[in-house]
């Protein structure tokens, strides 16, 4: 029979919101009320980062949890990823940090490209291997 108390390693890595069976215990649009529409535009591959500013009243503890994980750069991307939410729960989360000044956003530096931007081995290869996943 399994414990039905989260032990205190997993509750610190995955938070007290998720169960090792069920997932989730809480819906993601609950986290952010029901909205579906940002205030601010967020790319998937925007840079996050805090700007040691903290909101002024209570957001939440996902509002908390991703303000956490914006110690330095990282992608809308990957804080979707690392708290497990949909990318437009996370949009919104992020759009509410924005709006009170605890994050600043910015675009990633373009990959400076070299004289053939259309390198054909590159794109072959690249090829290859997804024919192989496939």
């Amino acid at each position: 029979m399994r414990d039905p108390q989260p032990s205190p390693a997993r509750d610190e890595e995955e938070g007290p919101l998720l169960d090792d069976d069920a997932g989730r215990l809480i819906r993601p649009y609950t986290v952010s009320n029901g909205r579906t529409r940002p205030t601010a535009h967020f790319d998937l591959m925007t840079l996050v980062m805090a700007t040691g500013t903290r909101p002024q009243s209570y957001l939440g503890p996902d509002h908390a949890q991703v303000l956490g994980l914006c110690g330095g750069p990282v992608s809308v991307a990957e804080l979707a990823s690392r708290t497990r939410l949909p990318a437009v729960v996370t949009k919104v989360l992020l759009s509410d940090l924005a709006d009170c000044g605890a994050i600043t956003t910015r675009a990633p530096a373009p990959v400076p490209l070299g004289p053939d931007p259309t390198d054909r081995q590159l794109l072959e290869a690249v090829l290859d291997g997804l024919r192989r996943r496939l």
